[in-house]
């Protein structure tokens, strides 16, 4: 049964597919056993002959397949139903929406362990909970949990927590922390952002945030998975900072997206908008102050971003003032797909707040990972990356966006210029050559002899109504012939509703009756005309991208006229 299940998951099937054994990843053993992924990365760690991994990467290794089967037997894991996903769906059935409840009453069961109940734990959890740290640690259970929670938060697409992708960036971007550095999440959640970064003894940990049941989880899962030394309270950090003096090494925060409600009006002289108040629409620069707010001199803010908070008008000034002071330092677009409810891709801005006046910094690294898997690498290539002198920036739209700069940057102006140069002289010889020689006929009326509905060729099975515009079905008919005199100005009259709608293919137009050598003769200049109009609109909007690209060259110094 376990190896059917796991060719399911790996997909493949049982049956031989030569000699190339399957591999399997992380997260189909963890679906298989009924575990979170990090129950599988515990596995690793915790027992020595867990199958090593045979190919994929760092971030995502893959493993044997049959190896795993083996060790899943031996172990007797993925047999049954695990005695973590039962205590899992106990806390479903008995907490509901209040889960997060359900996870902070584990916590201090097992944080006091002499107590036979936890608030409002069933007997059953409590049974499952106690069984479960015969086995490991209670920060291991805790964090298994917590990260249980996240993955099915995510799979609701909510935004309720930060999505583990987030946090493995945040982490990256963060680098080495020392530790004795003081950190602080103003929205922490249930922790994981802030507990996720720096070493796992030494720094001193703050957080505050404003939903009592997660700060509470928050606190006791500090203290459950070995990061004791973390003060984190209950309380909304823009309308009552509880720690209003504290000056960190690091900030982090994953704060709420387009909140209009973050309290302007209550603190329009705050001292913390100390680059400009933030409009009622910019919560998330009300944020990203507030934890700027709380940054000592060298110290780091890592603020994760919606990708609108780069060029949004709303937003202008107060951006124009980080450029300004050197207070941004980095900005990287993410791929889609690392938030947990959306594809749409999200910023991680880094700030640096200056020791002194010529401390600050002179340029802005711009890293765009757009492109990249969201669970592939957060190392960016040399052509993902460009550092741009701060006076670049301060236009009249302060566009904080990664991926224009970085385009921008890596653009040589010289031959795209030339290349749309020789694309636009050849497609303007072209052009000329393609308008159709024409002759003085008769005179206007000189068609306004017998002709034919197109509703009538329909009936007589000669027309067929094709998609956008009817086509001859009949070698009777040419089709440039029908579909030019259907643009001919009496038609396009008879195919014009009151409402000033055009329609095609309408059938109270009419065509003259000619044979199909006139037909002919007309059809081909009728198809040259419409080669002609196309080719024309090409050529209109080389030249607009030709002058474009001329301007911005010869503004920033890529290009320059000839001698």
């Amino acid at each position: 049964m376990a190896a059917s299940i796991l060719c399911t998951v790996a997909g493949v099937s049982d049956t031989p597919a030569g000699p190339v054994a399957p591999l399997v990843t992380g997260s189909d053993i963890a679906r298989l056993a009924g575990v979170t992924r990090a129950a599988v990365s515990n596995w690793r760690r915790r027992y020595d002959d867990f199958p090593a991994p045979v190919g994929g990467g760092v971030n995502s290794p893959q493993f044997d397949l049959a190896e795993v089967q083996a060790w899943l037997d031996r172990q007797r894991k993925g047999q049954d139903v695990s005695e973590e996903v039962q205590l899992w769906q106990a806390l479903r059935g008995a907490y509901g929406d209040e889960l997060i409840t359900g996870l902070a009453d584990v916590a201090q069961l097992v944080t006091d362990a002499e107590q036979e109940t936890s608030g409002g734990l069933p007997p059953d959890a409590v049974r499952l909970v106690r069984r479960l740290v015969e086995s490991r640690s209670p920060g291991e259970l805790v964090g298994d949990l917590a990260d249980r929670f996240t993955e099915s938060v995510r799979r609701a697409g909510s935004d309720q927590v930060t999505s583990p992708r987030i946090i493995r960036a945040v982490r990256h971007f963060a680098g080495d922390v020392a530790a004795d550095a003081t950190l602080f999440d103003p929205a922490c959640g249930i922790g994981t952002l802030l507990l996720a970064v720096g070493p796992e003894r030494g720094p001193r940990r703050y957080g505050q945030e404003i939903e009592a049941r997660s700060a509470r989880f928050a606190r006791l899962r500090a203290g459950l998975t070995g990061y004791g030394d973390a003060d984190i309270v209950t309380g909304d950090s823009l309308r009552d900072d509880r720690f209003p003096a504290l000056k960190a090494d690091l900030v982090v925060c994953d704060p709420p997206v387009g909140d209009t409600d973050w309290g302007r009006q209550d603190l329009l002289l705050d001292s913390r908008w100390e680059l400009g108040t933030p409009s009622r629409a910019e919560g998330e620069l009300a944020w990203l102050q507030n934890a700027y707010a709380h940054t000592a001199p060298g110290g780091r803010v890592l603020m994760v971003m919606h990708a609108s908070v780069a060029y949004r008008k709303a937003g202008r000034r107060i951006r124009a003032e980080l450029v300004r002071r050197g207070i941004l330092t980095q900005i990287v677009a993410l791929p889609p797909g690392t938030a947990a409810s959306h594809a749409l891709p999200v910023h991680l801005w880094q700030l640096r707040r200056p020791r002194s006046l010529g401390d600050a910094a002179t340029s802005v690294r711009m890293v765009d990972l757009t492109t990249n898997e969201p669970d592939g690498s957060l190392e960016p290539r040399p052509d993902q990356t460009a550092d741009i002198p701060l006076i670049d920036l301060l236009d009249d739209t302060v566009d904080l966006t990664p991926g224009h700069h970085v385009e921008d940057s890596h653009r040589d102006y010289a031959a795209e210029y030339q290349a749309l140069r020789r694309e636009l002289a050849d497609q303007v010889r072209s052009l000329a050559e393609l308008l159709p020689a024409l002759t003085a006929g008769e005179g206007p009326g000189a068609l306004d002899g017998p002709s034919i509905s197109v509703a009538d060729l329909a009936r007589a099975g000669v027309v067929e109504y094709g998609d956008p515009q009817p086509v001859s079905v009949s070698d009777q008919l040419d089709t440039d012939f029908l579909q030019g005199f259907l643009r001919s100005t009496a038609n396009t009259r008879r195919s014009t509703s009151a409402s000033g709608t055009f329609r095609l293919d309408g059938k109270g137009a009419r065509v003259p009756q000619m044979d199909i050598a006139d037909q002919r003769r007309y059809g081909a200049a009728f198809r040259a005309l419409q080669e002609f109009e196309e080719l024309s609109w090409r050529v209109a909007e080389l030249s607009r991208q030709a002058t474009a690209l001329a301007r911005d060259g010869l503004g920033n110094g890529a290009l320059s006229p000839k001698e």
